[in-house]
């Protein structure tokens, strides 16, 4: 009996010695996740790279050695520009949001980012005239409408993150009603404008590359790699953020803070994207979940560049193949926008809750 007993002793301790030797610290399971990893990026990055050159030279109306071909790329080279900041701007703010939060549901789209958005163009055209509201253009019209989203999202994250309140969940939910109220608002001054009105703002609200102003350019791209940088400087302590509040105490890393400091992040890529080329509800989302399942990994160095990989082939691949192949050149946001609902609608019914 005693050999027995010694017997056992000694194939546990061979076991958990076995089990201790394939144990890591390491950001991905495996050495076949990880090569899997790398090659899947890398058909990702080719494929955006060859999706944007064809919008650059596919189909080009003038012949290369024309002097006319130059300025069509260029003008093709905005439209360009306006996907990769709004694939940097969603891809990013939707997986650090949904990391600090703790939540792969909610995003920062569904927060009321969009609805602010709306209610700045439709209170101008309701209060103004069509006159004030076309000239509500340039870098002045822009820098106001991501100073007062990011002013917004300051004040109900000071709130409700901090002093007696501190609950994440009631800032979603109060996020989540203040978007839904707003919408509202936005949705009844449209139903009083004039026809020819609400033409003119219909096409402003409506996410589109195509309403990207290159002369935003010179002073979006720099404030978004600057919060780009940021953020993904911040990857490390996102990985302990997203284990919640107790784990992320415990380890260390004041959560309330760390939150906050992301969440003033997210609010500035979110409002550049949105006052660039409109509302795109669910296409952070359709990334985030795409990532997800792509990166086998919680290490948000990792998540990050597939994320950015992703977005950016969806808007090219997306524009690419409705301008070139299928002739519907106004409906790619609204495919997007359909996918990325469905999605959203597939995962809260298997997840059954927020």
């Amino acid at each position: 009996m005693s050999g027995f007993i010694y017997s056992n002793k000694d194939n546990a301790g061979t076991d958990n010695s076995i089990n201790r030797e394939n144990r890591s610290a390491r950001a991905f399971r495996s050495e076949k996740e990880e090569r899997r990893y790398w090659i899947l990026l890398i058909m990702l990055i080719v494929l955006g790279a060859l999706a944007s050159y064809g919008l650059l030279v596919y189909k080009n109306p003038v012949p290369v050695d024309s002097p006319s071909f130059i300025p069509i790329v260029r003008r093709r080279m905005a439209a360009l520009c306006a996907m990769i900041i709004s694939a940097v701007c969603q891809s990013l703010a939707t997986v650090a949001f949904q990391s600090s939060t703790n939540n792969r549901i909610i995003t920062p789209s569904l927060l009321g980012f969009e609805a602010l958005y709306g209610v700045i163009h439709t209170s101008t055209m309701f209060f103004f005239g069509a006159g004030v509201f076309i000239k509500f253009s340039g870098i002045g019209s822009f820098l106001f409408q991501v100073a007062v989203m990011v002013l917004m999202c300051l004040i109900l994250y000071g709130w409700l993150l901090s002093g007696k309140y501190g609950n994440l969940q009631l800032m979603l939910l109060v996020g989540v009603i203040i978007g839904t109220g707003l919408r509202s608002v936005s949705s009844f001054m449209r139903r009083l404008l004039a026809p020819s009105e609400f033409d003119i703002l219909q096409a402003r609200l409506f996410g589109s590359v195509n309403n990207a102003d290159a002369e935003y350019f010179p002073v979006a791209i720099p404030i978004v790699i600057f919060t780009a940088l940021l953020i993904l400087a911040y990857s490390k302590k996102l990985n302990v953020l997203s284990l919640g509040k107790s784990a992320s105490t415990s380890l260390g890393v004041n959560h309330q803070s760390g939150t906050i400091y992301t969440l003033v992040l997210v609010s500035v890529l979110m409002s550049i994207s949105t006052s660039l080329v409109g509302p795109l509800t669910f296409f952070g989302f359709l990334v985030a979940v795409l990532t997800y399942q792509a990166a086998p990994t919680y290490d948000h160095r990792y998540i990050f560049p597939m994320a950015l990989a992703i977005g950016f082939l969806i808007l090219t691949g997306s524009y690419f193949f409705m301008y070139h192949v299928f002739r519907a050149q106004g409906v790619v946001s609204v495919i997007i926008e359909m996918f990325g609902g469905i999605t959203f609608l597939i995962v809260m019914l298997r997840k059954g809750t927020l």
